[in-house]
């Protein structure tokens, strides 16, 4: 009996990359579907969707948080720079196939493959982009990365040339077109196949502008700073402190899932939105913090509420207008 060969797959939970494991796992493969958190998938948590469409398409799943090593190895440094915003697209991917062949070896696999699809992409999939992809995750002997939906039109890798992978039953898919695809899920009875994290919020021009307005005044970026700014309005306030104040449900709670030294809760007194601001904050921001977030609660200017921030009381009344506590706002 021929020993099973097994693999990793890089995996996003969308479509291309659960379509990529049903090829390896119809050739008998034994597929490990890793999903490579850096903090900027998307504001919700769908790790379960996500292990539920790695079973569906016949692999296992873990997730790998990777967040830290990520700020400081590949967000603010990049070597083949950024696209249109924030992304760092070729360092990332490069990065991500490097984390990835480490769990490869752990785990005695023999290769690792993604959904990628040449010209899907314009920055990260062009054939030169997976050329730099692969000199980063020092590839470009081993040719142990396989994109199985496009690997005819590339060269023949390792898991070919060794019998692994039958190159015959691999495809030649290209460009921004679905239709190959959709067919294919079609084909295996898939209906919920849909991106499940919302891409990457680093292509996304606010979240970018979000990241720049904060390291023009706070260079010390970490993981909470990550969250912070995916949720809420955005002020900056007189020397400098971040101010996050909630606008719904869904920002409420994210803020709320901010455990950090770096910020501290807004208290109201009142029905009203969650608001952190940064822990160094100066009494004079913190009275004025105490203003904006009673602005935006269920509130009236002629009345004084008692706003807590720590073990320190404020006293204060909302701006007669919400125009007057914008002016501290950063509107992307």
């Amino acid at each position: 009996m021929s020993e099973v060969i097994k693999a990793i797959s890089l995996f996003s939970g969308g479509l291309d990359s659960m379509l990529s494991i049903k090829m390896m796992t119809n050739q008998g493969i034994d597929v490990t579907a890793i999903h490579i958190k850096t903090g900027f998938g998307g504001t919700k948590d769908v790790s379960d969707i996500l292990e539920a469409r790695a079973k569906m398409a016949g692999a296992n799943f873990r997730i790998i948080d990777v967040r830290e090593d990520y700020i400081q190895k590949v967000l603010f440094t990049p070597k083949y720079g950024y696209g249109k915003n924030f992304n760092p697209c070729i360092d990332c991917h490069g990065y991500m196939f490097t984390v990835g062949k480490a769990i490869m070896r752990e785990l005695g696999a023999s290769f690792i493959f993604t959904g990628e699809v040449v010209g899907q992409r314009p920055m990260s999939q062009r054939a030169d982009a997976m050329r730099q992809v692969a000199n980063i995750a020092d590839d470009k002997e081993e040719k142990l990365i396989l994109r199985p939906l496009s690997a005819k039109l590339m060269d023949i890798t390792t898991p070919e040339a060794n019998g692994w992978v039958d190159r015959e039953k691999l495809y030649d898919i290209s460009g921004r077109s679905r239709q190959r695809q959709l067919e294919l899920a079609e084909s295996f009875g898939w209906d919920d196949y849909e991106s499940p994290g919302g891409g990457c919020l680093l292509t996304e021009a606010h979240y970018s502008d979000r990241i720049r307005e904060f390291i023009s005044y706070d260079k010390d970026f970490d993981i909470d700073d990550i969250e912070i700014l995916k949720f809420g309005r955005q002020f900056r306030l007189d020397d400098g402190v971040k101010l996050a104040v909630g606008r719904n449900q869904e920002d409420n709670l994210g803020l709320q899932n901010i455990d950090s030294p770096k910020y501290s809760v807004i208290k109201l007194p009142i029905a009203g939105p969650y608001s952190l601001i940064g822990s160094n904050a100066t009494q004079s921001e913190k009275e004025l913090a105490s203003k904006i977030a009673i602005t935006y609660a269920k509130s009236s200017p002629s009345e004084k509420y008692s706003v807590e921030i720590g073990d320190e009381v404020f006293e204060v009344s909302p701006f007669e207008e919400k125009k007057d506590a914008q002016q501290y706002f950063f509107n992307r």
